[in-house]
């Protein structure tokens, strides 16, 4: 398998979440929003039910998500971005409670890791991103553009429940070019 990098420019980030909502295709385009605006692994994505995400009760989206993650075992609530919540909101229709949230229509069950890369993969090519883009990917690239927006580095590493910054450090693939801009940028 290779190596995965984030997806770096802003306007590609972009395009990719505009991909399947302008194809209208609401399941595939939750899976990329909730991928890079959640850092989740994509088999928590998987994981996921319409009650996790759907107050049914009250008709509306749920705010915040409680997960436990499947690789570590930690439990963490995450505050859904605005772009989840209109993704959610736009798939809303299709949701009923008990049901996997990234449903199969045809088994009933969750998608597979594999549809989902395939997914991710597609909208990928479609918009040209020229590196190898894969489920872990949206990951990174969640890491990355936090890190470029001036979330402490300490904030990324507990949301990817890193022992260490240069675990980190690796992961979102800071790269020498972010290196060089960060000593040319200082402004005194």
């Amino acid at each position: 398998m290779a190596l995965t990098e984030p997806i770096r420019d802003p306007a590609k980030v972009k395009e990719l979440l505009a991909y399947y909502r302008d194809l209208r295709h609401f399941r595939n385009q939750l899976i990329i929003t909730l991928a890079i605006h959640t850092a989740l692994r994509i088999s928590d994505i998987l994981r996921l039910k319409c009650d996790d995400v759907y107050d049914f009760t009250n008709r509306r989206v749920r705010r915040h998500i409680t997960i436990t993650e499947r690789k570590t075992g930690k439990s963490k609530i995450i505050a859904l971005h605005k772009n989840v919540i209109h993704a959610l909101e736009a798939y809303f229709a299709q949701a009923s409670p008990g049901m996997p949230l990234i449903l199969n229509e045809k088994t009933g069950n969750a998608i597979s890791r594999v549809h989902a890369y395939r997914i991710i993969n597609a909208a990928a090519d479609a918009i040209d991103i020229p590196h190898n883009v894969g489920c872990h990917s949206l990951r990174k690239t969640f890491g990355y553009h936090a890190w470029q927006n001036g979330t402490s580095p300490v904030v990324i590493m507990d949301i990817y429940n890193h022992s260490n910054f240069h675990i980190t450090q690796r992961y979102i693939g800071i790269t020498q070019d972010d290196k060089n801009t960060a000593y040319q940028e200082l402004s005194f």
